[in-house]
């Protein structure tokens, strides 16, 4: 058994040096115009996402506050998937219809209030826009 580990070893430790040597000269042939390329790229994609340099700190403010209410809007989804699974396998006990009708109450009513979360910041966002800067785009 011992022959046979040093005879595997043998042969894998120069395969595996050989190996990783290949990917170390492939890297260097990557030459200026493809790092070029991919500069402009991720800088394309930087400005698609909303990370140039012309962002405001109204702009930043507007994505948290977006990302902040698209979370919610998440979680309203979740809850209501919830309790209408409560409701179907309640199997006619009225303690849990009755809890899972609560539940989506109380879900209906957070979407309410996301909603108007939502038009507040857009309404002070579009109204300050010259003062702050708009994070809003139309």
């Amino acid at each position: 058994m011992n022959k046979y580990v040093k005879k595997f070893n043998l042969l894998i430790i120069p395969a595996a040096v050989l190996l990783l040597n290949f990917n170390f000269v492939s890297a260097g042939l990557l030459n200026t115009e493809t790092a070029s390329d991919i500069k402009s790229q991720a800088q394309g994609f930087s400005a698609f996402a909303g990370f140039d340099d012309s962002t405001t700190i109204g702009g930043v403010i507007a994505l948290v506050v977006q990302a902040f209410l698209g979370l919610l809007g998440i979680i309203f989804l979740i809850l209501i998937i919830t309790a209408g699974y409560n409701w179907m396998t309640a199997g006619g006990e009225e303690e849990k219809i009755r809890k899972a009708k609560d539940m989506i109450q109380r879900a209906i009513i957070g979407l309410i209030i996301i909603i108007a979360a939502y038009a507040i910041t857009y309404f002070v966002f579009k109204n300050l826009g010259g003062v702050a800067g708009s994070g809003f785009q139309e």
